[in-house]
């Protein structure tokens, strides 16, 4: 059974402009989310998904809003269900440090919902968002509960700690071409078809701003591997066509 979930958007404050605005506007409130597209609640029973469906909260989202603020209560799981978020921190002296990316179907705002804690991070909306907020309660409830959900969280609880590991030492790096070799190694993802590539790519502008260099430096080390054939662009995502050049050179070798 595809079990669904009604999305109770609110219109526009404006009046739509004509017919076809209005017809949108509907539309927009009538979306429907099918909530076993969500990898976190896929292997929930028909029954356990019934239970939470009408426990959902939805929200919009405009380009380079703040989804999420650090420092603010964590009541609620979040989930990105179209477009793409950026974690970032503020340091001391104003400037944000992007920590990662998030693509539909990922989960955030884990940490501050099971530690009852603050928010540890701000998340900032790179493109228009749909975000569902799941309670608390609910979700200590599933965390609790469910053995799918919760094998799923632990996994991602050591990815999340690997990946940080990783994001860490990439920081540590002195030589600015490498640090960006680096990124892009450990962003790569293998396709079902066995390519490497890196999805959803960000703009030079935000892998810049996540590993502490300049656009422009990004902008010369990602035309330096096409122009060796190690990689290649396709719409919001890289190719990496030699996988193994790129490890190295993000080795130093």
């Amino acid at each position: 059974m595809e079990t669904t979930a009604e999305m109770p958007l609110n219109p526009p404050s404006a009046a739509p402009a004509n017919a076809e605005d209005k017809e949108a506007t509907q539309q927009q409130v009538n979306i429907q989310v099918h909530l076993r597209k969500i990898p976190l609640l896929a292997n929930l029973t028909d029954e356990e998904l019934l239970n939470i469906k009408g426990e959902f909260r939805f929200k919009q989202y405009a380009r380079r809003d703040i989804v999420l603020q650090k420092g603010g209560n964590g009541d609620s799981l979040m989930f990105l269900l179209s477009g793409q978020l950026q974690v970032i921190d503020i340091t001391e002296d104003g400037r944000a440090i992007g920590l990662r990316m998030l693509a539909p179907g990922d989960f955030f705002g884990e940490i501050a919902v099971i530690n009852q804690a603050k928010r540890s991070a701000s998340v900032v909306a790179l493109t228009p968002v749909l975000i569902a907020l799941l309670p608390r309660a609910v979700a200590l409830h599933l965390f609790s509960h469910s053995p799918s959900v919760a094998n799923h969280m632990l996994r991602h609880l050591a990815e999340k700690i690997q990946r940080d590991s990783e994001f860490r030492a990439l920081l540590s790096i002195h030589n600015t071409s490498k640090r960006i070799y680096t990124f892009l190694d450990i962003s790569k993802q293998t396709t079902p078809d066995n390519q490497a590539t890196v999805e959803n790519l960000p703009t030079h502008q935000d892998i810049a701003n996540m590993i502490n260099t300049s656009r422009e430096t990004v902008t010369r080390a990602i035309l330096l591997l096409v122009q060796q054939g190690i990689v290649k662009k396709d719409s919001n995502r890289l190719i990496i066509t030699n996988p193994e050049a790129l490890h190295k050179l993000a080795q130093g070798t």
